[in-house]
């Protein structure tokens, strides 16, 4: 294994960071139905959305390192491609 392989993510890894963030998902909904306290039900939420970016972060670094490079180099769609994603996980429209 390459240095540059040891910073890749596992799809293993990401699934059981997402499985984590569907039980924080389900606990919020029980919060909710249980009528808990506003200030919990939004610490919780911003737990989920912290834990959801980190996601984010990975797949994306997974993308620019591994699916990106499968690409010719010269071949500008492999640049669009990245922006775009890059984009809309920022929530910024680029280009068109």
């Amino acid at each position: 294994m390459t240095t540059e392989n040891k910073t890749e993510v596992t799809r293993e890894a990401i699934v059981k960071r997402l499985k984590r963030i569907e039980g924080q998902v389900r606990g919020l909904q029980k919060m909710v139905t249980d009528e808990r306290e506003c200030e919990s039900i939004v610490t919780q939420l911003a737990a989920v959305r912290s834990a959801i970016d980190s996601v984010g972060a990975l797949v994306l670094n997974n993308y620019i390192k591994i699916c990106a490079p499968k690409g010719s180099k010269s071949d500008p769609s492999v640049y669009e491609s990245m922006v775009r994603v890059v984009g809309v996980w920022g929530r910024v429209h680029l280009g068109e």
